[in-house]
């Protein structure tokens, strides 16, 4: 025990906000496979020294101790099978306990460092030794989500990475949206790809583009002018179906209706093929249309942004800090932790165990 004086300042009048919402309410409080593998970052590996330090498996230590029970979802994803509640009373007794005092609604007016931090606040000016800034990103900013850590760190000389909203639902262009945009609510599994980088799972439309969870992953890797490739029927060797069925009187949109939904089986081939009768196509036709199903790309336009975003990537930049503390290496006694950093997290628990690992770094030292 450091029996550090802590102060944790609190601009909405509600805590954990982000926790409140995450998993759709349960909190997907962490992943078993956290690894840096699972992290965007300019420095891949900035992230490992805090990860090791605090697993997931520390975080589950902590949960069993106040009772909460969980259960995994799939790959790892655990969730609570109560509410995220019980995750932010977690917090709440464990600051109880420590002697941690939260101010609500406290709104910081400006931040100046003579031997101390001063920091003038709705509720007076405050001072400390240490100064800790958990402060998120940009996404969701109905629930609180500002500015406020980015330019906390361009103050103190800090440099920002580039800022954008991933885990994201993708736009369709206009041409795309009018031949698609009857489809929402339709969802398929696939395989979606952007580069190198390659995700298997639903894809869902919307009245405006793509979203799913497949998509939301792509959306890290993906920037503004990148096809993305989907593979409608990533589990199937389509040619040979083809050539199974290739005596069928049938016409091809409702074979394939068969392993597609039917709305998004009649719209593909009324656009990408010429539709008929199964028993009308050569072979070679059917090695194309295999093609086109496997290998279907569209350009969006764009992303639906930080409103409909989970995390934003990119924050301050990972060469500004220190991996073990994550303390400013040019303003002594500074730390940023979590979302406000560039170290961005896959869909499924990663970002919230990057909040806990990162945190838990800090406050070994701060």
């Amino acid at each position: 025990m450091r029996r550090r004086s802590v102060l944790v300042l609190e601009h909405m009048e509600k805590i954990a906000n982000k926790v409140r919402v995450s998993g759709g309410g349960r909190c997907n409080f962490t992943n078993l496979n956290a690894s840096s593998d699972n992290y965007v970052s300019c420095n891949p590996s900035f992230c490992k020294s805090a990860l090791a330090r605090f697993t997931p498996y520390d975080f589950i230590d902590m949960i069993e101790k106040h009772g909460i029970k969980y259960y995994e979802k799939e790959a790892g994803q655990l969730f609570c099978k109560g509410s995220s509640g019980e995750i932010i009373s977690l917090f709440q007794k464990e600051c109880s306990q420590a002697g941690v005092e939260i101010q609500r609604g406290c709104r910081i007016d400006s931040i100046k460092k003579k031997d101390r931090f001063i920091i003038a606040t709705n509720y007076g000016v405050m001072e400390s030794q240490s100064l800790v800034v958990a402060a998120g990103g940009l996404s969701y900013p109905k629930l609180g989500a500002t500015e406020k850590g980015y330019g906390i760190a361009r103050q103190f000389g800090l440099n920002v990475t580039p800022l954008r909203p991933a885990l994201v639902p993708l736009v369709f262009k206009k041409k795309d949206l009018d031949h698609f945009g009857g489809l929402s609510g339709v969802s398929l599994k696939a395989a979606v790809s952007c580069g190198k980088v390659s995700f298997d799972g639903n894809i869902l439309f919307t009245h405006r583009g793509l979203s799913g969870p497949a998509i939301l992953q792509l959306s890290l890797y993906w920037e503004r002018g990148m096809p993305i490739t989907v593979n409608l029927m990533p589990e199937m060797d389509v040619y040979a179906l083809f050539m199974a069925k290739r005596q069928s009187r049938m016409k091809i949109e409702n074979l394939l209706a068969g392993y597609l939904p039917a709305s998004f089986a009649k719209k593909w081939c009324g656009l990408c093929i010429q539709s008929k009768p199964v028993n009308r196509y050569s072979e070679k036709e059917f090695r194309e249309i295999a093609c086109k199903l496997q290998n279907w790309q569209i350009i969006p336009h764009g992303t639906e942004g930080y409103e409909k975003a989970e995390v934003t990537l990119g924050g301050i930049d990972t060469d500004e800090l220190s991996s073990r503390t994550m303390e400013a290496k040019k303003a002594p006694g500074l730390y940023f932790v979590g979302e406000v950093v560039d170290v961005t997290g896959q869909l499924g628990g990663f970002n919230l165990q990057w909040a806990w690992s990162s945190g838990y770094a800090a406050g070994e030292y701060a």
